[in-house]
């Protein structure tokens, strides 16, 4: 396979930049931008499509860097240093490696439900950060997945791929347009005796989190950042649970709360944590 070389600011390269700052070309592309060792390595140890790998021109690779060039797909593309350093998104050394990855279908069915299923809902966060960071205690704790419903941040946003330290590419996410779809696909698993109780997390909630049983098939929700569960979820949890908290703050952050839950179900039945 040929290698293309690019020294300046042509069309492509500024296709590839756009990914870094804007949602909607993202998903007209239908791709996004993977940087890091791990994040790529994981990227290519999932599965993922990797449309094109770009490296740095004017260095050596390394072994890890020839390694992925071998096992993953897609185009090769040699960039001067300077350009490549633009599209890390970060003022600091030029990563050796850029992927462009293929983004999934957005179907609830990429979601595994094994029978000690553990999986968590966002609703319409605002923070790339927060769904990042979400997604890397899911992966901590043994989730399935993650389904990121309504008008929200991008769990693609260099800033949640950065948080998710690569999680992102080794827990599915999924985003939902609201609450009804994911009704619909509980519904169907409910309707094929995979029965899910649907958990949500709120101060003013009803039970203390310690005390509501997360040791079955559990859909975890964590409402948006300022306004919390929408009217929707609200209505459909079985249970809305409250952490404890004292000194003068009144809530958590949202993704310091689910990583509490998420620690919670797995006190309660380990699900393959190590």
């Amino acid at each position: 396979m040929g290698v293309v070389r690019i020294t300046r600011p042509n069309a492509r390269f500024q296709q590839w930049e756009a990914l870094l700052r804007n949602q909607n070309k993202r998903q007209r592309a239908g791709e996004f931008l993977v940087q890091g060792v791990r994040p790529i390595t994981l990227a290519v140890e999932h599965g993922w499509t990797i449309r094109t790998l770009i490296h740095d021109a004017d260095r050596p690779l390394s072994r890890w860097a020839t390694g992925i060039l071998q096992r993953a797909g897609g185009d090769r593309v040699a960039m001067s240093p300077d350009l490549l350093l633009q599209l890390s998104g970060k003022d600091q050394q030029t990563p050796e490696l850029v992927a462009v990855a293929e983004l999934p279908p957005d179907d609830l069915d990429r979601i595994p439900v094994p029978p000690d299923f553990l999986g968590m809902v966002f609703d319409r966060p605002t923070t790339p950060g927060n769904i990042g960071t979400i997604i890397r205690s899911l992966d901590a704790f043994g989730g399935a997945g993650l389904v990121v419903t309504g008008h929200s941040a991008d769990p693609y946003d260099p800033k949640a791929v950065r948080a998710s330290t690569g999680s992102l590419l080794a827990v599915p996410v999924v985003r939902a347009r609201s609450h009804r779809e994911v009704l619909d696909w509980t519904g169907d698993l409910h309707a094929t005796g995979r029965p899910v109780r649907i958990v949500g997390t709120d101060e003013h909630g009803t039970a203390d989190l310690a005390d509501v049983d997360l040791t079955g098939p559990t859909l975890l929700v964590i409402g948006n950042e300022t306004n919390g569960l929408s009217a929707g979820w609200r209505d459909a949890c079985d249970v809305i649970a409250r952490i404890p908290i004292g000194g003068s703050a009144t809530s958590l952050n949202a993704a310091n709360a689910a990583t509490v839950t998420l620690y919670e179900a797995t006190r309660q039945h380990p699900r393959h944590t190590t």
